[in-house]
């Protein structure tokens, strides 16, 4: 039999990632392109589905050049992305502006209309979401309201990840959890909720139809294999929602397992056999059919630590470069020995207002504390605190509900980080697992692909895939210091969340 592979590509926050594996769990090749967050007024973000494009072409091109194996030998495409990143076409398939990431605050105003327009409850009855910052119908409000030029104009919606499948074969689809997180999505009769497309005048004939992750929904047409050097007809699936990917390619497969996702955006997942939802967090379908994923993203996580290196580390990013050292690897260095809560200091992490628990596209980053003693080392610190706190607010949600974690597992870039892992398991108080080769929603998306091309026999082959590294244990005494700096923590916010709407209407 001769060698076979599989493709992932993942349209992530801060880059676009490209893997090739084979059916042993083997990754022979992997590349990344940079792509740019784009924040032009507050609390927006946005990025430019045409360099998503551009750096998946050259991810594949790089991948295929390294591992030297021939087209003809891939068997299957998979792509996961951000959900549910707004991806705006005209009649030609040409997007008409930036897309609208999940994490865009810009539609306050359009969250509080909605919510006067319908019965909340009734809402989350049938959607198992909010109404809140992430879904799509108060951005399709806005987009009427503030651009109605371009609103005019749509012919299609859809996700990051489906613009790459369209891209790539020149088939209009809709993977679940993009639906689904669109608020606008039955969760249990898995169809477009009617009224709710009504109130944000959109028409059903302008979202593409919707699949299963590892539905088979085209394959390379020939003017995306010219340019990529991909096989024309290689088969590509629907793909998946980036947090999903990133629970499948970290082993989430019993209830009880827990992962916590340390993107740009942090993601947490609890895997449930049955259906349970929480108006304060999110749920998903998993990529495993008839399992389900209750979860919650912050908006900002490590983009808050990649803002304050890139804005107040110029000197020890020079440094670093001339050691060759990460930068990052650096500061890790210089704050590890400071102490828990970062000698009195405490940064609410809401740069780009916040999703769950607290749902208030309206919070913004403070920093609560500050002396004449305090080093940017102690505020690098208390980001990563902070991002650790917004972490296990969703497990109190989640031990409120009953669910407690059996197994927590860390995976992404932030990961790497022994330091952040060691806060993490002081925060949470309990071992805290790394996937030490984190190739993350690539490797879930390949997997997924090969699923849905018969590659793979069972969805728990992905074992095969996943390098465990020792656990990260816990130290009580710093535990018992984090909890007490953690109440606090959400303190601070429930004291200041009546100010913020104050400074939006100052700002506006």
């Amino acid at each position: 039999m001769r060698p076979s592979y599989l493709l992932g590509i993942d349209i992530g926050t801060t880059a676009t990632k490209v893997i090739l594996c084979d059916r042993r769990g083997q990754v022979v090749a992997e590349a990344s392109e940079e792509q740019q967050l784009n924040s032009p007024h507050p609390g927006w973000a946005e990025e430019d589905p045409g360099q998503w494009w551009e750096n998946t072409i050259r991810g594949i091109l790089r991948s295929l050049e390294m591992s030297r194996i021939p087209p003809s030998s891939l068997e299957g495409i998979g792509v996961s992305g951000m959900v549910p990143a707004m991806v705006l076409l005209d009649e030609k398939g040409i997007p008409l502006r930036p897309s609208i990431q999940q994490n865009d605050a810009r539609t306050s105003q359009e969250i509080r209309w909605m919510k006067e327009c319908v019965d909340e409850n009734r809402i989350f009855a049938l959607t198992g979401g909010s109404i809140n910052q992430q879904t799509v119908g108060p951005k399709l409000r806005w987009l009427k309201l503030h651009e109605p030029e371009v609103f005019s104009r749509i012919k299609t919606l859809m996700g990051s990840y489906d613009y790459i499948n369209y891209r790539l074969g020149g088939t209009l689809s809709l993977e679940q959890n993009w639906a689904l997180e669109s608020g606008l999505y039955h969760l249990t009769q898995r169809d477009w909720i009617d009224e709710l497309l009504e109130l944000v005048e959109f028409k059903r004939e302008q979202l593409p139809p919707v699949y299963e992750p590892h539905h088979v929904v085209g394959g390379v047409n020939r003017e995306a294999a010219r340019v990529t050097g991909l096989r024309e007809g290689t088969p590509i699936v629907a793909g998946s929602a980036d947090h999903v990917a990133s629970a499948l390619a970290a082993g989430l497969e019993e209830e009880g397992d827990l992962l916590i996702k340390f993107g740009g955006a942090g993601d947490i997942l609890f895997c449930l056999d049955t259906l349970d939802t929480d108006p304060r967090l999110f749920i998903d379908y998993h990529d495993i059919p008839g399992k389900f994923l209750l979860n919650g993203c912050m908006a900002a996580s490590g983009s808050v630590l990649k803002w304050f290196v890139q804005e107040f580390c110029k000197l020890e990013t020079r440094e670093a470069q001339e050691k060759g050292t990460p930068i990052y690897e650096l500061m890790d260095q210089r704050v590890e020995t400071l102490p828990p809560g970062s000698e009195g200091l405490i940064l609410l992490p809401y740069f780009l207002g916040e999703k769950t628990p607290i749902l208030d596209p309206l919070a913004r980053g403070v920093f609560l504390g500050l002396t004449l003693h305090h080093r940017k080392e102690h505020l690098y610190k208390a980001i990563l605190e902070a991002v650790i706190y917004g972490f296990q607010h969703h497990i109190e949600v989640l031990l409120e509900k009953g669910h407690r974690p059996k197994k927590v597992i860390a995976c992404n870039g932030g990961a790497r980080s022994k330091l952040w892992l060691q806060i993490a398991a002081d925060v949470i108080g309990e071992n805290v697992l790394y996937v030490s080769k984190p190739l993350g929603s690539a490797l879930g998306a390949a997997f997924v692909a090969g699923m849905g091309v018969g590659y793979f026999d069972r969805w728990s082959d992905i074992k095969q895939f996943i390098t465990i590294d020792e656990a990260m244990a816990p130290n009580p005494e710093r535990h018992a210091r984090y909890q007490e700096y953690f109440k606090l923590y959400k303190a601070v916010y429930l004291d200041l969340k009546d100010r913020f709407p104050q400074l939006e209407a100052l700002q506006r």
